[in-house]
């Protein structure tokens, strides 16, 4: 059965889609300002009811989600608060969602606030530089699994929490990459489009969004079309995107965006083709890759690379002590690189509770605490006290979670 949900992963089938389209009152009074708003999906309690003390080097439970949702997108907001938005939940049908979340660090508990204007399922969420939330595109799959794109896009106001319409892409596209420009505008690349039942068409095209005017204009193509591949931002402003899921296999190409001209420049090729892997800038200004899909057959990839803007090479280093697909990768406050979760069929091991860390000094990856759930397409979150927040994904027995845990690392 798990074999057969990877395979939802990768869109390669009809069974895939209908499946995933894969890729989840006391308090009230004391926290009056707190939006009361529940509706759209199954609504669960408006906050959860546990506040568990913390444990050094440890993973620890944290308030639950209520809702389950997986595949959701997860934003720090600069009030130390994270939004949690859409994604899909698997409850006999697969079911995208409108609903949104907010985790407070203070109390260890989530609030559920006003539903999204529309249901946003493989979606971006870009933080902007006034403060609010960009979502956008992704696909609707409802009770009878409509097959909606999305080229809308909307806000998040976080002193109001209220969202409203803003302009709509040039086109419908979900598992794209969205990337926030020094300039404050947001870069969207990639993607797929099209009937979500079908075949997928990767896209090349890429747009930028103007929070001054809410206006998206088109920009440079990429030279290769991609989804399910990553985008890192380079502490020279320029952006690199790296990695797609094609049809017969993967990519190992690797192409930079220049704000300044919107041209796409092809960079060195990774050592292996992936995706579905995790991108991380390093504070040394390098850019970390780790795992990911390498082929149609499944190959779960536990290799890591690096890539160095100064010479656009990459060059292998330390692989990880398990492979892994759809996991979270989180830059620590140490310099460290936290990996958790994800899905590996290679050995049986299916969903993943391990954790490991990557050390940039040695190149080397040691295990860590494991997570009391396993979990894919969660999310994964740094809080400013340095813990990291792991919230909903699918887990065994492929259901959507509602379990959410905090990690806190060595001194």
């Amino acid at each position: 059965m798990k074999t057969e949900c990877i395979f939802r992963v990768a869109f390669l089938n009809r069974c895939v889609l209908m499946g995933f389209a894969l890729f989840a009152a006391g308090l009230v009074l004391a926290f009056g300002n707190m939006s009361s708003a529940v509706t759209g999906d199954d609504a669960a309690t408006e906050l959860s009811t546990t506040v568990p003390a913390q444990a050094t080097g440890m993973w620890t439970g944290t308030g639950d989600l209520g809702t389950p949702r997986d595949g959701q997108t997860a934003t720090l907001l600069p009030n130390g608060q994270v939004l949690v938005a859409g994604g899909d939940r698997i409850a006999g049908r697969f079911r995208s969602l409108a609903s949104a979340q907010l985790y407070h660090p203070a109390i260890g508990r989530w609030q559920r606030i006003t539903d999204m204007n529309y249901k946003h399922y493989g979606h971006t969420a870009t933080l902007l530089t006034n403060g609010q939330v960009l979502v956008a595109g992704g696909v609707t799959c409802g009770r009878s699994c409509s097959r909606e794109r999305r080229s809308s896009t909307e806000l998040f106001d976080p002193t109001t929490r209220t969202w409203t319409d803003t302009g709509k892409m040039s086109i419908p596209r979900w598992f794209h990459t969205a990337t926030l420009l020094p300039d404050g505008k947001v870069l969207v690349a990639g993607g797929q489009t099209g009937d979500p039942f079908v075949p997928q068409q990767n896209v090349n095209s890429a747009e930028l969004y103007d929070p001054a005017t809410g206006v998206w204009t088109p920009t440079g193509s990429m030279t290769t079309a991609r989804a399910f591949h990553t985008a890192t931002l380079l502490p020279n402003g320029q952006v690199l995107v790296a990695g797609s899921y094609a049809l017969g296999g993967s990519v190992a190409t690797a192409e930079l965006y220049d704000p300044v001209t919107g041209v796409w420049t092809p960079t060195g090729s990774m050592t292996d083709g992936r995706y579905w892997h995790q991108a991380t800038l390093l504070p040394n200004g390098q850019v970390l890759v780790a795992g990911g899909i390498a082929n149609l057959g499944f190959t779960y990839l536990a290799s890591a690379e690096l890539y160095d803007p100064a010479t656009g090479v990459w060059t292998e280093t330390g692989s990880m002590s398990a492979a892994r697909s759809v996991h979270t990768a989180t830059l620590l406050p140490n310099g460290q690189v936290l990996v958790a979760g994800g899905f590996d069929a290679t050995h049986g091991s299916d969903y993943l509770e391990s954790a490991e860390l990557y050390d940039p000094a040695t190149g080397v990856w040691t295990t860590t605490d494991s997570m009391a759930t396993a979990r894919t397409q969660h999310t994964a979150t740094l809080l400013p006290n340095g813990q990291v927040l792991v919230a909903g994904g699918i887990g065994d027995g492929h259901v959507s979670l509602t379990g959410a845990e905090v990690y806190e690392s060595a001194p």
